[in-house]
């Protein structure tokens, strides 16, 4: 109960910077819930008081009164649709932001095991529920508490014995409402999770269409997708079945209230204790309950629906970021960029280690390469170096500050990478090179772009710098998107440099182009080239050799041959004609 109870004040919490415009909604609620119980008063005041006594310019006054009332009631009714969905929206709009302000923090781990469609289902489908009942969730529940507690006050004063008849029969509703609402708690939540993979299996096939053609499996992702489908279907039948129970039980017992109204009121009429203008009241405020009890009817299934929504967004936001910022973190400033990794160990699961003890100390401003087999840690040892990961033991350092004292944006943006698998944002090129250093003026993006090989290529298409490349630069060739990639590093210009295959994708003449400019940018800084193509690693400061057993040689080129080790045997299987 008390983890219920924290989760529904965390709700209401994001109330609060809408207060005016939600307490404005509420009153204009209050004063139609009034105007709906006054019209069975002045029914039944013109039935016992104005009409025996034929008083027709009283109720002429009073029929015009009745429609400037409702003429009020219309403005009211105007203003808390449209206010209340306001609040909700904005609601929506602040529990976005921050899931996705939140999601920026979340660490490489976390996206390692969410699938991106998950997320995604998170953030729009679960919060458009969440709206509805912060709009619709406090207007129900106050209206109806309103015209509930106005309708048994009045009732009573007409006639208490059929009085207890209503509350008998609303004491029902309120005992069969809530046996069904656990089993449409649950049920609402398997729809949630259901959704929520389809999602995923949907952004996951959409971004293998390509695959999937080129191997003529369009069949079987139709399969793979369809058994997903059915399950959500069979989640939302179940779901609908309670819901159905939920509504269909509630209306039946809404009948026989009329019914018990209608035969018990009749009785008391035939006896004279009350007369037809206190039948006509009763039965008027008996539908008054009806509507009440109708919203809260609605609202089970929107607060159910509704809450499942947000204690999933909890979930997300409950996820405590693993990389950390230290409460007194240093800012990085004047950058050498030596590197020190002293006795570090690190694993992506427990049991498994990917370094274990690794020593490794790089001057700073020097190019060091690193080799060897894949799965040997090469690329996992420079995502340490900006903390896309912590190890487990050791510490690394830069100029002889441990990283994790450090601010990590301070320490991020002293670091440059270009990776194999290079990403580029749906948006145009200037805006991908641009990443780099996001104020950065044409002159600057225009040079970047000339350092990395690209600018001739990019005049020449009819947007220029302007052209839209799509989803991940699906417009462009690899060695394109390399370029790009890499001259969004060349704007950074950072101190640091990591270079993870980042030529693979270059044809030879390019490549031997894009070499010379690496090499006159890394100059001064410290830069580490992860790279198979072992031709390409040959002017390297030093050549460091590693496997799953560690750090096996390191040394330069010539060096290294002559040792007639690792590197030597893997440099000889990619050129057959060495001698």
């Amino acid at each position: 109960m008390g983890a219920n109870k924290m989760k529904l004040k965390r709700f209401i919490s994001y109330y609060k910077p809408h207060r005016k415009l939600f307490i404005a909604d509420m009153v204009c609620a209050f004063l139609i819930a009034v105007i709906d119980l006054i019209f069975p008063i002045i029914s039944r005041y013109i039935l016992q008081e104005v009409l025996p006594k034929d008083n027709m310019r009283l109720l002429v006054v009073i029929i015009i009164a009745l429609l400037g009332i409702y003429i009020l009631r219309m403005l009211f009714t105007y203003f808390v649709n449209y206010i209340g969905h306001v609040v909700g929206v904005r609601m929506e709009y602040d529990m976005r932001r921050d899931l996705f302000s939140h999601l920026q923090t979340l660490s490489f781990k976390f996206y390692d095991r969410v699938r991106t469609g998950k997320i995604m289902s998170r953030i729009m489908n679960d919060l458009f529920e969440i709206t509805e009942l912060a709009h619709h969730g406090p207007e129900d529940l106050f209206i109806s508490f309103v015209m509930l507690t106005g309708s048994v006050v009045i009732l009573l004063t007409i006639e208490w014995r059929l009085a207890l008849i209503v509350f008998a029969m609303a004491l029902l509703m309120a005992w069969f409402g809530m046996t069904r609402r656990t089993k449409m708690s649950r049920a609402f939540k398997t729809v949630k999770e259901k959704v929520a993979a389809v999602n995923a299996r949907v952004e996951n096939s959409i971004s293998g269409i390509r695959v999937s053609k080129a191997f003529t499996n369009e069949e079987y992702e139709r399969q793979k997708f369809d058994e997903g489908n059915k399950q959500f279907r069979g989640s939302k039948d179940q779901a609908y079945k309670y819901m159905a129970q939920f509504v269909t039980g509630i209306e039946f017992i809404s009948n026989i209230l009329n019914i018990s109204v209608i035969g018990f009121g009749g009785y008391f009429v035939h006896k004279g204790i009350i007369d037809i203008a206190d039948l006509l009241a009763f039965l008027l405020y008996v539908n008054l309950v009806m509507q009440p009890i109708r919203r809260l009817t609605q609202f089970t299934q929107q607060f159910e629906s509704g809450m499942t929504g947000f204690e999933r967004f909890c979930e997300i936001m409950d996820v405590k970021p693993l990389i950390t910022e230290k409460k007194d973190a240093r800012i990085l400033e004047n950058v050498q960029g030596e590197i020190a990794f002293k006795a570090v160990t690190f694993s992506y699961s427990e049991g498994e280690k990917v370094l274990k003890n690794i020593d490794l100390q790089i001057p700073a401003g020097r190019m060091i390469a690193l080799v060897g087999p894949s799965g040997g840690g090469k690329t996992t040892l420079c995502n340490l170096i900006p903390r896309f990961y912590d190890i487990e033991k050791g510490n690394i350092l830069i100029d002889g500050n441990d990283i994790r004292d450090l601010t990590i944006k301070s320490l991020r943006s002293n670091i440059g990478i270009v990776q194999q698998d290079v990403f580029l944002f749906a948006g145009t090129i200037r805006d991908n090179i641009s990443y780099g250093k996001v104020d950065a003026t044409d002159e600057e993006i225009v040079e970047a772009a000339k350092k990395a090989n690209i600018h001739d290529f990019i005049i020449n298409l009819q947007d220029q710098y302007d052209t839209y490349i799509g989803e991940r630069g699906i417009r462009l060739s690899g060695g394109q998107k390399q370029r790009i990639a890499i001259a969004r590093v060349f704007l950074k210009n950072p101190p640091i440099l990591i270079l993870d295959e980042a030529t693979s994708a270059l044809d030879n003449e390019t490549e031997m182009k894009i070499q010379e400019a690496l090499e006159a940018l890394a100059k001064g800084r410290t830069t580490l080239v992860i790279a198979h193509r072992l031709s390409t690693i040959k002017n390297a400061n030093e050549i460091i050799v590693i496997d799953e057993e560690g750090i096996r040689e390191r040394g330069t080129h010539e060096r290294l041959m002559a040792s007639g080790g690792v590197y030597a045997n893997l440099y000889k299987v990619q050129h057959k004609d060495y001698i």
